[in-house]
């Protein structure tokens, strides 16, 4: 166990030790106090997929002490904590910005994890980039609470149908958590309750903010909560899953929530589905997801639909999904990083490549979905030094399979490349010209002969799929092949055989001018070509 350091300095000359300090001399009395105090609430409302065309919404809030929610400017959040997903449902303090502008959302000037002990999860390189989330790990029970409006008196499924769902069958989400958490996580002892009825009708609960519904998510938990204490036990429980018998806001919610349970109040990881997200469980796992602490997901097309990355639950949960007919369509894995931000990859299974690395070394990268894999299932290649490691570019390599319950649907076998920017989202790469709307086609997927560039400058890292082996593929990571002259052969310094570390240290990592610009894909030998028409 290590004491928890901020990502940045507080101030020059301020200590960590001198800001907690100052923190709790301050107090939490008041939303207006420079220094505060408090749970990080995070939540993430998503539409349904007929309303693709429809961002999603994203907020940030610190509950103090005294139940004062104090909402963030959700980008300046970010700027301020580094990586803020890290610090979901977690006690912060948070130092607020002399200047506020003209808004209600207060802006944070740093925001820092406020816990004396954290268990820090292994870092995935060696350039600065530790991870600060608390590893999720064990029995995570959870509840459904079934709460219908007092003026809806539909129940669209029984509490049998929402028992289930917790079941460790394939296709149900306690077989689906403990497959991609490589059984580093169970839901035993989750159960369903309800139906409840809620104390008002649903327009008290939705509301309009301008011409849009806004759902009061912090009185839904506090109804549903409280209609459900006297028969629920909420000691113990990690997660509450609420269902609704009627539309929201047009979204599904997910994230952290606070209520009056059991007489105290209580922070919990806390879901809110309407009909259309309880009916799939692809949904109720992307809004679990959020609960855990995972961001959204995306691709490099550049435009402001996060929901075009099928390889993730927590992008695109609908396309190239499988599907059940209890419990329609069904949830894909998460890419490897959002694996690596819960803990759930060992460190025998990663392996960093240095920004200043100067040797080819192959890798045997097996599927992300294999649970017994012997050989690296994450690379991560770091960038160069730059001059601020808080603005900061990772790539990740996992290799995806088209097996199982869950991925038997996928686009294809394939090496994946995603792009990590500034702590955000993971977004995969993409080498066509232009990108593709939705990264389900051939320029987001690497296969056998085929190369990659990291497009800075300097074209730090160069990517090859060598082979295919039967649990992943072979992949070279190097400089970029340098052409002697004429027609002769690109050489390589060569490194040792497959599976060979790459150098212990990584130097800190920088921006890239352009971390998802598209690279033109290298042209595949004619054998591989025909090979792939075969098969198609």
């Amino acid at each position: 166990m290590e004491i928890a350091r901020p990502h940045r300095a507080v101030r020059k000359g301020t200590s960590w030790a001198a800001f907690i300090a100052l923190t709790m001399t301050l107090g939490i009395a008041s939303a207006q106090a420079q220094v505060v105090q408090g749970t990080l609430e995070l939540q993430w409302g998503d539409p349904h997929p007929a309303q693709r065309a429809q961002q999603g919404v994203f907020t940030a809030t610190i509950i103090t002490d005294a139940g004062i929610r104090v909402p963030l400017e959700p980008e300046q959040a970010r700027r301020a904590a580094g990586d803020l997903y890290a610090l979901a449902n977690r006690r912060v303090a948070v130092e607020f910005s002399a200047q506020q502008k003209s808004s209600p959302l207060r802006q944070a000037a740093v925001i820092v994890s406020a816990e004396k002990t954290v268990a820090r999860a292994a870092p995935v390189n060696n350039g600065g980039r530790v991870m600060a989330a608390a590893p999720v790990s064990g029995n995570t029970r959870w509840v459904t609470l079934m709460c219908r409006f007092s003026d809806i008196a539909t129940e669209q499924k029984d509490k049998v149908f929402f028992q289930s769902q917790y079941g460790t069958g394939a296709g149900e989400l306690g077989h689906y958590w403990k497959e991609v958490s490589y059984g580093k996580i169970d839901l035993a002892g989750s159960a369903a309750y309800g139906w409840f009825v809620l104390p008002q009708p649903r327009e008290f609960y939705i509301t309009k903010n301008g011409d849009k519904d806004k759902a009061n998510l912090d009185q839904l938990f506090k109804d549903c909560g409280a209609a459900a204490d006297a028969e629920v036990n909420f000691t113990g429980v990690l997660g509450v899953n609420m269902m609704f018998n009627g539309n929201l806001d047009g979204f599904a919610w997910g994230g952290g929530g606070c209520a009056t349970l059991e007489g105290v109040n209580m922070c919990k990881k806390t879901t809110w589905n309407p009909p259309w997200a309880f009916n799939n469980l692809a949904p109720l796992a992307h809004e679990m997801g959020h609960a855990y602490g995972l961001p959204h997901s995306d691709n490099s097309d550049g435009d402001d639909d996060t929901y075009d990355n099928p390889w993730d639950v927590m992008s695109d949960g609908w396309r190239n999904a499988t599907s059940s007919t209890t419990f329609g369509a069904l949830p894909k894995h998460i890419n490897i990083y959002q694996r690596e931000r819960l803990g759930w990859v060992d460190a025998a299974r990663k392996q960093s490549i240095a920004g200043n690395n100067d040797t080819r070394v192959r890798i045997n990268l097996d599927f992300a979905s294999l649970a017994g894999s012997t050989n690296k299932q994450m690379v991560v290649l770091a960038m160069p030094q730059g001059g601020d490691p808080y603005q900061s570019t990772i790539y990740t390599l996992e290799a995806r399979n088209r097996t199982g319950t869950y991925e038997s649907k996928l686009a294809g076998d394939a090496v994946i490349i995603h792009a990590l920017q500034n702590y955000g989202n993971a977004k995969s790469m993409d080498m066509d010209v232009p990108a593709a709307n939705v990264a389900n086609n051939e320029g987001s997927m690497f296969k056998v002969g085929e190369t990659w560039t990291s497009p800075d400058q300097n074209q730090t890292h160069w990517v090859q799929v060598e082979e295919a082996t039967a649990t992943g593929f072979v992949v070279s990571v190097g400089p970029k092949p340098r052409v002697t002259g004429g027609n002769q052969r690109a050489r390589l310094q060569s490194a040792a055989s497959a599976g060979q570390q790459a150098p212990s240290s990584a130097a800190p990592l920088q921006q890239v001018t352009s971390p998802v610009a598209p690279q033109r894909r290298a042209r595949m030998p004619a054998t591989v070509r025909q090979v792939r028409m075969q098969e198609q």
